[in-house]
């Protein structure tokens, strides 16, 4: 009678197996890749500068433009400037009911993807975050057009990170991978402000 140890071992021996034979089957595209972060949940940014101390760490090159957040002061943003090691470009004016002002948000929105354009071309970079580009997208401010001629003229080795909720369906056929957070709950709903550390 087989005990459970060996049992055991035998599944993950098939397991392992099957991973090897999966893994001779890839192949690497020679390009950055595009991914998108989106969806109602928290962390679409938080993923996305995850991933920029996982590029840094390789010591690959990493630039971020800022979409919305404008001179909101964020944990993430006072790391990165205290290492030192990522380009780091605040372009938006706020959250869009801040400025009340469409035709201002446009002119900001327009800057910060000229912005990211040229770094996505510039072949400086191996990743590129476009922070909160979604919602930019969302609010008719930039458009799929746009965003996907600026993503198809970047350079080969530049792969793109672009978060925010509602990310439109053009881009999203268009990414590599798209990952949707979603929201199962929620401290704000229950009456408890944003804190520090957490949530910026």
């Amino acid at each position: 009678m087989v005990g459970e140890a060996e049992s055991y071992k035998a599944r993950m021996q098939a397991v392992q197996k099957a991973h090897r034979e999966k893994q001779q089957e890839l192949r690497d595209p020679d390009k950055g890749l595009v991914l998108v972060n989106t969806g109602n949940g928290k962390g679409k940014s938080s993923s996305a500068f995850g991933v920029a101390i996982r590029a840094l760490g390789w010591k690959q090159r990493v630039g971020v433009v800022q979409f919305v957040k404008g001179t909101w002061i964020t944990g993430e943003r006072r790391f990165f400037e205290r290492l030192g090691e990522i380009d780091w470009f605040m372009m938006g004016e706020g959250f869009t009911w801040d400025t009340q002002d469409k035709e201002r948000d446009r002119r900001a929105a327009e800057a910060a993807l000229e912005k990211a354009a040229e770094m996505l071309a510039s072949g400086d970079y191996d990743l590129v975050i476009l922070d909160e580009i979604n919602i930019s997208l969302r609010y008719g401010q930039i458009t799929p057009e746009a965003v996907i001629a600026a993503l198809d003229a970047r350079d080969a080795r530049t792969g793109v990170i672009l978060t925010g909720r509602d990310a439109p369906a053009e881009i999203c056929d268009y990414a590599d991978l798209v990952s949707v957070i979603d929201e199962v709950k929620h401290p704000y709903k229950a009456g408890i402000k944003a804190q520090r550390g957490v949530d910026f």
